[in-house]
């Protein structure tokens, strides 16, 4: 059997004949930079998200680089990151002439650490330069927006949601009213990366916000500055979203829910085949608020062990991600659409395994034809570029841990429920043969 990490191919086929019809009808109209289709898309994205604007861009990185100008946020100024994440999320920062600081992340979401980032708002020696937060809602699942819309009234800083990986997650506050992230930062990006959960079969990217001026110059920027044609008020670049991309976002966004919904299931099967097979911990009969107070507490003090008692060889524990929430404790089901996490990746973490014994894993589900990745294999402090920071290895104990111990497993809505048992039962072989 062959599973890949993500199959584009099954998903085309089902919506080859409309998209092939709609590309057809664009080619011969001759619009294909920043066309209706793309001015249909902004839209769209800004009403699912709940937003007055939305602009497109030619990718997810051009989107974070114009977020961060917008700020103003340049040489002298600090901006408070994730160390786990794509690399374009720090990379905005220093192009734009910024210094990054890092806060280690939590050891269950994989966010970055809400109490790390205040420490350092009160803490650092140049404080009053830290201008804004770039929290990432990796893998699909939502940061507390209640809490940093919190930070941000408290401190005086400026928040870019990144949401490259969770378009569709929301975040419930306790009095049962529901946000999309991407909707309380003061800027959002995202991404339309192929392999996201909404993909184009290229590039494409977008920015959200409610502020009038920070749309108009993002509007701007991504046309080398000009609001008007010819006319430069500043130098911008180069970052247009085509009509193309635009088409196959806009076929796609109509089922969005569909294949978020389908995610949902496959994670759930996932933790369900782990815990028959004797290996997982899944958490889609817990309160989350209670996962999170146990984990969080047990990984910290004790990483060889869990107190919720899972199966271990070897001293081995696997760790399934969390499943979706909402503030009351409930556990969502895939007729929500209001989900706190959309899986945009499934992560399983190995605690216990050496890096060598986690890369062996992949190695035997390779030759087993199953597709996986590896997110991340070392934290932006570790990159050679980033060594001018000063961040030595070891500061980030959290975001190192898992970049040692964690595997991404495939998950793509059209995954069939044969194909996640068959991974789980691989998965099962080779770590029962490390006992």
């Amino acid at each position: 059997m062959h599973i890949p990490l993500f199959d584009l191919t099954r998903q085309y086929s089902d919506l080859r004949e409309e998209l092939l019809g709609k590309i057809d009808e664009a080619l011969l109209g001759g619009r294909v930079i920043l066309g209706e289709a793309v001015k249909e898309l902004e839209k769209s994205i800004a009403d699912l998200i709940g937003v007055k604007h939305a602009i497109g861009v030619a990718n997810g990185s051009d989107a974070l680089l114009i977020a961060v100008a917008a700020l103003g946020i340049g040489p002298g100024d600090y901006v408070i990151t994730t160390p786990y994440t794509f690399f374009a999320t720090v990379s905005s920062i220093t192009r734009n002439g910024a210094t990054p600081l890092f806060a280690d992340i939590d050891p269950i979401t994989y966010n970055i650490d809400l109490d790390k980032v205040e420490e350092l708002l009160q803490i650092h020696p140049e404080r009053e330069r830290i201008k804004a937060i770039i929290p990432v809602h990796l893998f699909g699942q939502s940061m507390e927006l209640g809490r940093l819309e919190n930070i941000r009234e408290i401190y005086g800083v400026k928040i870019i949601e990144d949401c490259a990986q969770s378009i569709g997650a929301s975040w419930s506050y306790p009095d049962g009213s529901t946000v999309m992230t991407g909707s309380i930062g003061d800027l959002s990006t995202f991404s339309f990366f192929p392999t996201k959960n909404l993909g184009a079969y290229g590039d494409g990217g977008m920015i959200t916000t409610d502020d009038d001026e920070l749309a108009a110059f993002c509007r701007s920027y991504r046309v080398h500055g000009s609001p008007v044609k010819y006319v430069h008020d500043m130098i911008g670049i180069n970052s247009r979203l085509d009509e193309l991309q635009a088409i196959v976002l806009n076929t796609k966004l109509k089922h969005l829910q569909e294949y978020e919904r389908r995610r949902i299931e496959i994670a759930s099967k996932y933790a369900e085949h782990f815990e028959r097979a004797g290996l997982g911990f899944g958490v889609s009969s817990m309160d989350e608020d209670q996962f999170l107070s146990d984990n969080t507490q047990q990984m910290t003090k004790d990483r060889s062990s869990h107190n919720a008692q899972p199966t271990t060889y070897s001293d081995v524990v696997i760790h399934c991600p969390s499943a979706p929430y909402s503030m009351n404790g409930e556990p969502r089901t895939a007729n929500d659409y209001c989900f706190s996490h959309v899986f945009h990746q499934y992560v399983v973490r190995f605690e216990g395994f050496s890096r060598e014994q986690r890369d062996s894993l992949r190695d035997y589900l390779a030759e087993q034809g199953i597709g996986t990745s590896i997110y991340y294999p070392m934290g932006l402090h570790q990159q050679k570029c980033f060594a001018y920071l000063g961040v030595p290895t070891g500061a980030l104990p959290e975001t190192e841990m898992a970049c040692e111990e964690t595997l991404a497993l495939p998950i793509f809505p059209e995954m069939t429920d044969e194909e996640i048992k068959y991974v789980v039962d691989k998965i099962a072989e080779s770590v029962t043969n490390e006992r």
